[in-house]
């Protein structure tokens, strides 16, 4: 069974860093991990490393692999699928029946403490101009609770500068993905 999901951020979005899923397979299979097999059209692969490595080296490798042969940069994010089943079993939204409404933003690394801060007042602004959404940082996971839709999510919009990976306080990188793909990922990793 696969033991790890890379996640590439801004993947066949709005046409822009246009990546084909059987180039990336390919790509990965030439690293020699094994398993490899792609959800979807926006970046999510599952596969199994051809060595144990820690899943931010394995990310580097994927970002160097992927800007060297396929010709865009993504920024990649890796997690093992235990990762993956705590994000699931984290979950601080579990009855939300709608899955599309829950959203969980992988962080490239550990928030800076600011971040919680960003994400209290974000919360506080948008629940004053009467939005029903939440988020929640667990980890190295965002979640996001967005009940009226993402796309009219104001609070998703204020989150975006702060998981963009631009230089500032409380700022990392991070890909965001619905709950019906975090639960079909894992579904995948455990065949």
């Amino acid at each position: 069974m696969p033991s790890h999901v890379a996640l590439l951020r801004g993947i066949n979005v709005g046409g822009r860093n246009r990546v084909a899923m059987a180039d990336l397979r390919e790509l990965l299979t030439s690293l020699g991990h094994t398993e490899v097999s792609t959800y979807v059209q926006s970046g999510n692969v599952v596969f199994t490393p051809v060595r144990r490595r820690d899943p931010a080296a394995l990310a580097s490798e994927l970002e160097r692999a992927i800007a060297d042969r396929l010709g865009v940069s993504p920024r990649v994010v890796v997690r093992t699928r235990g990762e993956l089943a705590a994000v699931v079993r984290d979950n601080p939204y579990p009855d939300e029946p709608n899955p599309k409404a829950v959203h969980a933003v992988f962080l490239t690394g550990d928030p800076d403490p600011e971040l919680a801060v960003a994400v209290d007042g974000a919360q506080q602004r948008v629940a004053e101009l009467g939005s029903r959404d939440t988020a929640t940082l667990v980890g190295r996971t965002l979640f996001l609770h967005t009940p009226d839709g993402i796309g009219r999510s104001k609070l998703a919009e204020l989150l975006v500068a702060r998981t963009s990976g631009n230089a500032g306080p409380g700022r990392v990188a991070g890909t965001a993905r619905n709950w019906s793909t975090v639960t079909k990922l894992l579904a995948i990793c455990d065949g």
